[in-house]
């Protein structure tokens, strides 16, 4: 009796595993993407509190500036918050555009990762006066309210690894999308400022809430009573800031702050997408839901990367290891 060859059996095992783990995976990313889709896509508000569509239309009829995504082969997005004008304040197009942004990168199966940044050298300063102005009666400034909250929820929620590039000020609603990004980089002479309390109102995109959750309730009755100026130095006492860019005009080589953010964040999403993307939604899980339903995730997410092509290339170079 002739026995097969070593090696064609052993790619044989192979292909049988491989074989075995796609339709394993198809049936458990089916199942679990239907479960995680519906958690993590569930908005804060729903078509019961408020009349989203109708919303739009108001917020379209006030134009200015952009939201600008572009997606690189890297698996790294840059979505640019666009109105220099105005310090990159959000105009009412300019919201249902950063809403349109996000169900974009939802949907981008090949994303690992998310740099948030304004354009021509400053973050963004809030909402745009003009709009603001435009929707001040109290029924509609609480639409815009849900609006945004459900906007930014969803964008903390994706599961790419987000970083805010801070450069110039992030002042307002602009210190609130800070807050909806997993880290925050610091340029030089850059500052965030919850300056609510001057407008004579308090964070309505769910700016305070995610503060607590990053810094603390004592941090965060500082920063907002108070309206205090975060510069870099006190961002990182304060465990907002993740880290420090350097000026490329004093220090050569560095990079612009947009490469060295790159460089940085690289370091968090190396590695097969399906695998970062997962790393980034047990934490959600973690976070965000109760214990019994979030251990319950972490097993479905870890089922649809166990046996995979990133697991099993690892364990053959003995990965762990090294």
């Amino acid at each position: 009796m002739i026995s097969a060859h070593p090696r064609v059996f052993s790619r044989k095992m192979v292909i049988c595993t491989a074989r075995h783990h796609i339709l394993r995976a198809n049936y458990l990313c089916g199942r679990w993407a239907r479960m995680w889709q519906r958690q993590m896509s569930e908005k804060v508000y729903t078509e019961r509190d408020f009349d989203q569509e109708d919303l739009k239309a108001k917020l379209l009829g006030l134009p200015g500036g952009s939201v600008d995504l572009t997606k690189q082969d890297s698996g790294i997005g840059i979505l640019t918050i666009n109105n220099p004008s105005y310090m990159n304040a959000f105009s009412g197009t300019m919201m249902v555009q950063l809403e349109e942004k996000v169900s974009q990168l939802e949907k981008w199966t090949d994303g690992k990762g998310l740099i948030v940044q304004g354009a021509a050298g400053t973050f963004c300063s809030g909402s745009d006066l003009n709009a603001v102005k435009a929707i001040s009666k109290p029924d509609d400034g609480m639409k815009m309210c849900m609006f945004m909250q459900n906007t930014l929820t969803r964008l903390l929620r994706l599961p790419l690894i987000s970083v805010a590039l801070v450069e110039g000020r992030a002042l307002g609603g602009g210190a609130e999308l800070t807050t909806a990004c997993d880290f925050r980089l610091m340029a030089p002479e850059s500052v965030i400022q919850f300056v609510h309390k001057h407008m004579g109102v308090v964070p309505g995109w769910g700016g305070a809430a995610r503060l607590v959750n990053l810094i603390g309730s004592r941090n965060s009755v500082k920063l907002l009573s108070g309206a205090l100026k975060v510069d870099p130095d006190f961002g990182l006492q304060v465990n907002l800031v993740d880290g420090l860019l350097k000026d490329p005009q004093l220090e050569e080589g560095v990079g612009t702050f947009l490469k060295q953010t790159e460089k940085w964040l690289s370091h968090y999403t190396k590695g097969p997408a399906p695998v970062v993307q997962a790393m980034k939604k047990v934490v959600l899980s973690g976070r965000e839901l109760p214990l019994v339903e979030a251990l319950r995730t972490e097993k479905e997410v870890f089922g649809t990367v166990w046996g995979g092509p990133a697991n099993m290339q690892a364990l053959a170079n003995k990965t762990k290891y090294k």
